[in-house]
This record gives structure tokens, sequence and C-alpha cells, in this order.
């Protein structure tokens, strides 16, 4: 089947969204002098409080994403899992984040916390649907 011209615009916008997460994981894991700078002291000591599970399920949502979209430009339908995965993984980051976690996300970032990471998860979600209609449809393999 041939490529639509939207799976091109989807898959690469998602690639470059789902990569400026990716960077903003790795920064964030290296603790990177630079782009920490932008934080505060207190969102600083909230990263880096994460327990292992976080950071492991953070590391799963993101790359997740990141590979769901490259599957998504390759035409494979690896998309699919991979989406799902993140979703989930997502998901569980954002329970640690606003419900488990002593202090809170929006707590320490600001209410922007919550919208941003909805943001994250719609367009996640979003993704993953959108793959789901291209690989029932042929289009990836």
């Amino acid at each position: 089947m041939k490529t639509p011209w939207h799976l091109w615009v989807i898959g690469v916008v998602t690639l470059l969204f789902n990569a400026g997460g990716a960077f903003d994981y790795v920064m964030t894991q290296t603790q990177n002098e630079a782009y920490m700078a932008q934080f505060s002291e207190a969102e600083l000591a909230y990263f880096y409080s994460f327990p292992a599970w976080v950071q492991g399920s953070w590391a799963i949502a993101v790359w997740g994403a990141l590979l769901g979209s490259l599957f998504l430009v390759l035409r494979r339908a690896w998309a699919v899992w991979a989406f799902g995965v993140s979703i989930v993984m997502m998901l569980v980051t954002m329970v640690h984040n606003f419900g488990l976690a002593e202090v809170k996300m929006h707590e320490v970032v600001g209410p922007e916390a919550i919208w941003f990471s909805g943001v994250i998860v719609l367009v996640t979600v979003g993704t993953f649907f959108y793959a789901r209609m291209m690989a029932r449809r042929g289009v990836l393999r």
C-alpha cells in the first residue's frame, strides 16, 4: 500500500517531539549542569529524589515513545506496541509524580506540570491510535 502523506508528517513531528523528551531525560539523568541550571533548588531536589522504579518507568516511557515514532517513520507495526508500552509507563510515572511522591510535582513545578504531562499523554495516546489505524490498513508491516 502507498504510504499516505500524513504518516510522514505525524511520524516526523512526533519523532521531534519525542526526541525532546529523550533529550530532557538524558540531561536530567546525567545531571547536566548547563541544562539543570534552568531549575530551582526545589525542582532539582524533586527530580533527583526519584526512586529507581520511577526512573525506570520514565525511561521506558520516553524511549518507548521515541521508538514508536521511529517505527512509524520506518512503517513498522512495532510502533503500536512501542506507543502502548510508553503510555502504560507514562501513567506509572504520573502516579508517582502526582500521587505517591512525598512532594507532588505540581507543588514544586506549578500547575503547568499537570497540563504539560497531559499534553504528553494526549500526543502519545493519539499517536498510538493513529499507528494502530495505519497497521490495520496495512500501511505498517
